[in-house]
């Protein structure tokens, strides 16, 4: 089964919403509104992304127990794999658009869900690469 969304979000968004940093209390809040009241898919790399930045960034890092507990969370939402298909593409969008491997392997990701849109905030905010448009969901509407 292909996962499909019309919403993709990227690691950050994630890490906001487990963030423990007082500073980040505004984006704390809007990403878990985002997780709660959104329609979103993810990706396996996102979900790694999320494990590794959690739990050893911030002032209070996740425990591996409790990044594990949102991952498991987060994998009831559809879920894009990464398959050698995947990175190739992220190669492609990479050089494509000028941008990091990285950031190409969340837009590969995004166009294999079906989504129109990239919550982020690692790419210009409103451009729209390939299909798939980049929005910073912490900048005022």
């Amino acid at each position: 089964m292909t996962a499909v969304a019309d919403l993709m979000l990227d690691t950050n968004i994630l890490v906001y919403a487990v963030s423990r940093t007082p500073e980040e209390a505004d984006k704390r809040a809007r990403s878990r509104r985002v997780i709660a009241e959104e329609t979103f898919g993810l990706s396996a790399q996102v979900l790694q992304e999320f494990y590794w930045a959690s739990t050893r960034k911030g002032a209070r890092p996740l425990s591996p127990v409790e990044a594990l507990g949102y991952i498991e969370e987060f994998e009831t939402y559809p879920c894009v794999p990464v398959d050698a298909e995947m990175v190739k593409s992220g190669v492609e969008l990479s050089e494509r658009f000028r941008i990091a491997y990285w950031d190409g392997a969340i837009l590969a990701a995004a166009h294999r869900l079906g989504a129109k849109t990239l919550f982020t905030e690692d790419l210009a905010h409103g451009q729209t690469y390939g299909s798939v448009r980049a929005v910073n969901p912490y900048l005022p509407s």
